[in-house]
């Protein structure tokens, strides 16, 4: 076993360091903020923290000899076997079109037995648009189902608030208008009347963007939707709102106690953290209230939470979607990736808000966006040539032996049921990763919040958002650069593991669902051992910019979703879901949920 990491979290911007620190609520987390923020005591608590993590020893007395790589930069690849290609200037819903003629013929059956429907299964976003098509219900008809168990959500006790910004009568404002569409043959696209929630601190126009804050709609306000946004509202995407999070991203837990005890639950234990920080996302797809949700993810953010409640969660190579409209738009490790309760649906949803920036499409030069082609069984032979690499060492560091057995199980099925072989390989340098990481993302973050926090607002921040911030404030610019040094080198790592696999295989969190402490429901907690276990895998996909997925494979003893992760190769988007998909058809697991969220199964 690894030593617990010292980490602290910003929105994914982790910092996982080499010792163990206390957990902290209450008042020993506000004694411990007032003497991280005092001016001299607060630079000397910094300054051993990181002698102690050896920070100082990597960054300023080592020689680094590579160039510093100020944002992810990668080789050519080759093309990817069994796909087919997208032009990502054709419109979203064309692209939709395009990527549902690649998915496994739908047959209506399967899902449907006349009266009689189980008391809980996920319905697709394919199950929607033939229920529409049918007329057995329509998007009107869902909205006020969805309006009514949101509004009762803050009564439940435990209170279970999945959304921030909530406006029921723009929710049956887009409904009828797609109801109408249907009425009149004339939909948009297969997700036009989904339903899909959007993290906040993605631009919803005429939502605020808070990031989960009590002040960020103050100083930047939305006057349009996020680009990504906008795809999906190109396609008849119903957007219900603006979801809840861990207050700027700064925690792996989704815990958030602003605006009282708003901290998600997760709906396969209501005890339980959902994961973060889009964790609101996360719940909402898990609960079955949405087909899909968009999430951020600059250091697990989508995988995590969708890994703790049992869902599917996209992390795209960085620069392939658009981070426009977004808080967390100046990064170079973040991405908004799409939640769904299955693959095919994360294909649906990436389909319509994949496409690249201008500037990153002059600086990353990527090639054209892919989407494996599911269509036929001729082309599931293809998996068997794929190489899976594993680090046992590393997929064995667990919290529980429940999570690396299940892992372990699923890569000897894909060898039984596909041929597919797993190779051993080694990956240096972990710890000078993280350190890359969390230094990269905390310098990047501290330029961009440095104006608030000077014109006060900082106090404003929750307790373990204010900590974090401390640490960001003690990084020097020659800190940056050589974090992009190791960047170069670190990456150059991976692309040499590359030549051999073709996937990274790791479960996607060394944890499952952690428990909700009550002490830290009023004032928040920093739990550095907990972030450290939730953050093991989750750091080559953003600090180089690597695909990943997250895919559930299983549960613990104790009932808890088990994610499995799997990285790709730059651009690889395609193979990645190639594989997860065939790893969910192996599992074929129900949809164990505790909340009485079967909004599907009970429409009219």
């Amino acid at each position: 076993m690894f030593d617990p990491p010292f980490c602290l979290e910003f929105d994914d911007f982790v910092v996982l360091g080499c010792f163990a620190a206390p957990h902290l609520t209450g008042l020993m987390l506000k004694l411990f903020v007032r003497m991280v923020e005092a001016p001299v005591l607060g630079s000397l608590i910094m300054s051993f923290l990181k002698k102690q993590n050896k920070m100082v020893e990597m960054l300023q007395n080592t020689v680094i000899p590579e160039a510093p790589m100020f944002k992810p930069e990668f080789p050519p690849q080759d093309a990817e076997p069994s796909v087919v290609i997208v032009d990502e200037e054709r419109k979203p819903e064309d692209r939709v079109e395009l990527a549902l003629k690649c998915l496994p013929h739908y047959d209506p059956a399967s899902c449907w037995s006349g009266d009689s429907l189980p008391s809980f299964r996920y319905w697709k976003i394919r199950d929607y648009a033939y229920a529409y098509r049918s007329k057995l219900v329509t998007p009107s008809m869902v909205a006020e189902k969805i309006i009514s168990v949101i509004e009762d959500c803050n009564y439940h006790k435990p209170p279970t608030p999945l959304l921030i910004s909530f406006d029921a009568e723009d929710i049956r404002k887009q409904a009828a208008a797609s109801t109408r569409r249907f009425e009149e043959g004339n939909q948009l696209s297969i997700l036009d009347g989904i339903f899909m929630a959007i993290k906040d601190d993605i631009d919803c126009y005429p939502h605020p963007s808070k990031g989960a804050t009590t002040w960020m709609h103050e100083v930047r306000s939305v006057e349009k939707d996020a680009v990504c946004v906008s795809r999906l509202r190109s396609c008849g995407v119903i957007l219900v709102g603006k979801a809840n999070m861990h207050e700027l991203g700064m925690g792996t837990t989704g815990n958030n106690p602003n605006y009282g005890y708003r901290t998600t639950r997760n709906p396969h234990a209501v005890e339980r953290y959902t994961g973060g920080s889009s964790s609101g996302p996360a719940a909402i797809v898990a609960s079955g209230l949405c087909s899909a949700a968009l999430g951020t993810d600059g250091g697990g953010s989508v995988r995590i939470p969708s890994s703790l409640c049992g869902v599917v969660g996209l992390k795209t190579t960085y620069g392939r979607t658009s981070m426009e409209g977004s808080i967390c738009d100046a990064g170079t490790v973040e991405i908004i990736g799409p939640i769904a309760s299955t693959v095919e649906d994360v294909i649906l949803v990436y389909a319509a808000i994949l496409g690249s920036s201008p500037d990153n499409r002059i600086s990353l030069r990527p090639p054209p966006p892919c989407f494996p082609d599911l269509s036929s069984l001729e082309n599931a032979n293809t998996l068997g040539s794929l190489r899976l690499g594993k680090y046992t060492e590393w997929f064995n560091d667990v919290h529980s032996t429940d999570i690396s057995d299940v892992c372990e199980d699923v890569l000897k099925l894909l060898s039984k049921s596909h041929g597919c072989e797993t190779i051993e390989i080694v990956i240096p340098e972990l710890h000078e990763m993280r350190t890359a990481h969390v230094v990269s993302i905390g310098s990047e973050t501290q330029c961009s919040l440095n104006p608030d926090c000077e014109d006060g607002k900082g106090v404003k921040l929750t307790y373990d958002t204010r900590i974090s911030m401390a640490l960001f404030r003690s990084f020097t610019a020659s800190d940056y650069v050589a974090a992009q040094c190791l960047r170069r080198r670190i990456m150059h790592h991976h692309m040499e593991i590359f030549k051999k696999v073709d996937v990274i295989v790791t479960p996607t969190t060394s944890m499952t669902a952690p428990k909700i402490p009550s002490s830290a429901l009023k004032d928040g907690e920093t739990d550095m051992q907990v972030t450290a276990y939730l953050m093991r895998f989750i750091v080559a996909g953003n600090l180089l910019g690597l695909p990943a997925i997250t895919v559930p494979v299983g549960y613990d003893k104790q009932g808890l979703p088990i994610g499995l992760q799997l990285i790709g190769r730059p651009w690889g988007e395609a193979t990645i879901l190639h594989l997860a998909s065939a790893v969910e058809l192996l599992q074929k697991l129900p949809g164990v949920v505790v909340f009485s969220f079967t909004v599907p199964c009970t429409l009219p």
